[in-house]
């Protein structure tokens, strides 16, 4: 079918957007076949679709999501461990298991993420609901998956969403099993989180040796796949860095020497304010987390913005993840992110949303397919009533989403009250 969303104002993703009025959007099957003033166009064969005056934007791309979890809070932390086990135990549990899965990808979509990275998930769901969504036989985002991330013993996520590997070789070994359902990128664990962390002020310990990160590395490459780390230190970065690590996930305050290896290694800072934000800000009996693990949540935070300002500064790409999945982080609150990045990291908003679009389409390894309202690029696309270059909020109710041309009007969530109470009282931050 030929569409074209006329009577719009267009928001084109590149890093300079500015509102242009006037143009039409031709969109031939999942493809945009042409932008142009609309005085310009031949609708001849098109249906027209007219947008009454509001937005169209690329669809957003969030790089770090965990699909199996909602980002509800929680009284005392879930034992990830048990709760992966029960996902698994039986075929009525792994029917419910899939079911979350569909469900929660079907969230992504209807918030206005039109691609995503999942970078660690239960077994091989990842994949299995990325190739069911490609094969049209579920609803949801076009999904870069990793499946299970690499971890080891008494490192984050080990013996859960993550293998642990007690050597180089078994690290090798893991790197082959999970390139065997056809991944989009390898995970690797390589330090501690703020959950696990047994000493104030050290959060991020590193835990995965220099060896194993090199040669995981090395085979990942040699195998075709990025690799993307869970690193919250600055020891675990230079460690990541010097071994072989393409995207830094999280970060930490960087010093001169780790700017360099960034620069020297072409690598990319994912920037996920969203998950520390609650530790820093929420009254513990909110958050339910102790006075250690507030302290660490800052530490945390603060090296994570001073990570996206630092390689800002220095010409290093820096994209956008939700981390959804931790507490108080959901599958439909993308626009939050940017929100974040924006008072926190000091960048305008249209940078924001460039950088959640077609800055994070070029990190994906997309950016000839997706991330902006481009001739010849997926007709992945977003409309809201309001600018969200004056406010980023604009984009949390949206009139329309365009997912490889498929149109869902009106997309309803079914959202957490609590959740969206609590976060509301810091959009001031």
């Amino acid at each position: 079918m030929k569409k074209a969303f006329t009577n719009m104002i267009l928001l084109d993703g590149s890093e300079n957007m500015a509102p242009l009025s006037g143009y039409a959007v031709l969109v031939d099957g999942e493809n945009i076949a042409a932008v142009l003033p609309e005085t310009e166009c031949d609708f001849q064969g098109y249906e027209k679709i007219d947008l009454n005056g509001e937005y169209l934007m690329p669809g957003l791309i969030n790089l770090h999501v965990h699909i199996p979890a909602d980002g509800k809070p929680k009284e005392k932390p879930a034992d990830a461990k048990k709760a992966v086990k029960l996902a698994t135990a039986n075929p009525l549990t792994r029917k419910y298991t899939e079911h979350m899965y569909k469900s929660y990808c079907r969230t992504e979509l209807f918030s206005g993420v039109t691609t995503f990275r999942s970078v660690g998930g239960v077994e091989h769901y990842d994949t299995w609901v990325r190739d069911l969504i490609n094969a049209g036989k579920a609803l949801g985002p076009r999904i870069l998956a990793a499946n299970m991330a690499i971890s080891v013993p008494g490192g984050h996520m080990a013996g859960s969403l993550a293998y642990e590997a007690t050597s180089p070789e078994e690290a090798v070994r893991y790197v082959h099993k999970i390139s065997t359902d056809k991944p989009d990128l390898i995970k690797l664990m390589v330090t501690g989180g703020v959950l696990d962390a047994t000493v104030k002020g050290e959060p991020g310990v590193l835990k995965m040796s220099p060896d194993i990160i090199r040669q995981a590395c090395e085979e990942a490459h040699k195998l075709g796949y990025h690799v993307a780390a869970h690193v919250e230190s600055p020891e675990g970065l230079r460690a990541a860095l010097e071994n072989g690590v393409d995207t830094i996930e999280h970060g930490a305050k960087p010093d001169e020497e780790i700017l360099r290896l960034f620069r020297e290694k072409g690598a990319v800072h994912v920037a996920t304010i969203s998950p520390a934000l609650p530790y820093v800000l929420f009254d513990p009996a909110v958050s339910h987390v102790d006075e250690m693990g507030q302290h660490n949540g800052k530490v945390v935070f603060d090296g994570i913005v001073e990570c996206a300002k630092q390689c800002l500064a220095h010409g290093i790409p820096v994209g956008l993840g939700t981390d959804t999945g931790c507490p108080f982080v959901t599958h439909y609150d993308m626009w939050r992110e940017l929100h974040y990045f924006h008072k926190c990291c000091g960048v305008p908003n249209a940078f924001a949303l460039y950088t959640a679009t077609k800055r994070n389409a070029e990190i994906a390894g997309l950016g000839d397919v997706t991330g902006s309202i481009e001739t010849g690029k997926c007709a992945d696309f977003i409309v809201s009533a309001k600018n969200p270059l004056e406010h980023l909020s604009a984009l949390r109710s949206l009139s329309m989403v365009v997912a490889r041309g498929n149109i869902i009007r009106n997309p309803k969530i079914k959202k957490m009250p609590q959740v969206e109470e609590e976060l509301d009282k810091y959009l001031s931050i």
